[in-house]
């Protein structure tokens, strides 16, 4: 019998859809393939970008040229634009204000067919220091209220370059859904005192069943109520609300566990496209009006990373009742990638 699970964090319901397809090999899929004349992402084509705004070159070559390992630059069609005011208004009942923000890409390595999965745990380090130092960065500007980074892999998945790359945008609001978590980790910690996420960690490693890896400092898991088929969690298992705090070491123990989850994903599923999204607490700005707004955050917040293979489509129903359908139980789908092999790139 199916079954509707309860996710205190996202404040919403998924079904579980028993029988629907539940084993990785009936998601395997023919992925569509993108075909560049010429890469602007590549090793020498830095020309066919804008000026890059961060870069890691371990041999000290020069900016825009050869020789780098990350790269992060503007993105040449971006979102929202870093010029100018807010200009908050009324329009009628309706409210607008001007699209102000950032939008940048972090191009994770200069080799076109390495993915993510296939970084080392240092070079996928190096990727999430990109990451820590472009939000410090932007966290200074204080028109911006949330900082979001996130991966799209695969064309299904909406990644248009396939060139391994993230990306991040600044935005003048906190992100609906982002407020939501924020609201309900507000609420558990003055009923409890207690973070939230702390207590679903402290409960998936107790049942363990939805577990995928914890190696002590930081863990792997799918989540309860996972909206998506082989979604997954990473979390620190160390109290934190800002990635942005973490040191060098806790960033390579991450990526550890990131490159570890990603292979896992690929081993069985044949490298499926997937959304990563890093979920982080948004700068801690004074608001006029607001002094106490977000100050709770260092207490009742944990930032994580959530993982979500695009494995199947949203359709009437899902659309209009905000209701997911899962067809694999979370603690299938974490038996399955606990028992996959990393180091197979296809896993029969």
């Amino acid at each position: 019998m199916s079954e509707l699970r309860w996710d205190p964090l996202k404040n919403n319901w998924t079904i579980m859809t028993k029988g629907r397809g539940r084993r990785p090999q009936d998601f395997l899929q023919k992925r569509e393939q993108v075909k560049m004349a010429a890469c602007p992402f590549c090793n020498g084509n830095e020309t066919k970008t804008p000026p890059e705004i961060y870069a890691y070159r371990p041999d000290g070559s020069r900016a825009n040229q050869p020789g780098w390992q990350v790269r992060v630059i503007p993105n040449k069609f971006p979102a929202l634009g870093i010029e100018g005011e807010l200009d908050n208004r009324a329009e009628g009942l309706y409210d607008r204000m001007n699209g102000i923000g950032a939008h940048e890409v972090i191009i994770e390595h200069p080799d076109h067919d390495k993915s993510m999965a296939d970084l080392t745990t240092d070079e996928l380090a190096e990727v999430l220091k990109a990451y820590r130092a472009r939000m410090l960065d932007l966290h200074r500007d204080g028109r911006f209220r949330y900082i979001f980074v996130f991966k799209n892999f695969g064309i299904e998945a909406a990644a248009n370059v396939p060139h391994s790359h993230s990306q991040l945008i600044a935005v003048p609001l906190v992100p609906p859904l982002i407020a939501t978590e924020l609201e309900s980790c507000r609420e558990h910690f003055a009923r409890k005192e207690r973070c939230l996420i702390c207590d679903l960690i402290r409960q998936e490693r107790e049942t363990k069943t939805r577990v995928v890896r914890d190696d002590g400092n930081f863990i792997s898991y799918a989540p309860y109520a996972s909206k998506f088929p082989f979604e997954l969690m990473i979390a620190p298992l160390q109290h934190s609300h800002d990635f942005t705090l973490c040191t060098d070491q806790q960033l390579l123990l991450l990526a550890d566990t990131l490159g570890d989850s990603l292979r896992r994903l690929r081993s069985i599923l044949r490298d499926p496209p997937y959304s990563f999204i890093l979920h982080n607490a948004p700068p801690l700005h004074l608001r006029r009006g607001r002094p106490d707004y977000w100050g709770s955050l260092p207490v009742d917040y944990h930032w994580h990373i959530e993982i979500a293979p695009k494995l199947t489509n949203v359709a009437g129903f899902e659309w209009g009742s905000g209701f997911q359908m899962n067809p694999t139980p979370p603690e299938e789908a974490a038996e399955f990638l606990r028992q996959a092999d990393p180091t197979v790139r296809y896993q029969d």
